[in-house]
């Protein structure tokens, strides 16, 4: 459990990171409101992240199956950006997929440098 735990700091840790850069990008390249939006998006990413590693937490216990309330959660969001002419659909999107970002570059790292034991 214990590489499970720092794997999961990881991936928080570089989805935090990500998040910094590609706001800034963002902000510089396009408008606050787009980056904001941007924002947005990555945050509910990072929250759904941490919904993902509790549910992968539960699947060695005996509580019951693993749920997609996580899938709701974007949903929502997206309905939301829908109804409010301030928020816009891709950055919010696009945001919200930082954390698979975070995931690609751990998997590259590890198999271009995998780690001695």
């Amino acid at each position: 459990m214990t590489e499970y735990y720092q794997l999961k700091q990881n991936l928080l840790m570089v989805t935090l990171g990500l998040t910094a850069i590609i706001f800034a990008s963002v902000w510089i390249t396009y408008t606050l409101n787009t980056a904001l939006n941007y924002m947005i998006g990555a945050c509910v990413g990072i929250v759904y992240l941490g919904m993902l590693a509790r549910e992968v937490e539960k699947i060695g216990s005996n509580k019951k199956g693993v749920g997609s309330t996580r899938l709701a959660l974007i949903a929502g969001v997206i309905i939301v950006a829908t109804q409010q002419q301030q928020l816009q659909i891709i950055p919010i999107f696009l945001g919200f997929l930082t954390y698979k970002a975070a995931i690609i570059l751990y998997v590259v790292q590890t198999t271009l440098m995998p780690a001695e034991k």
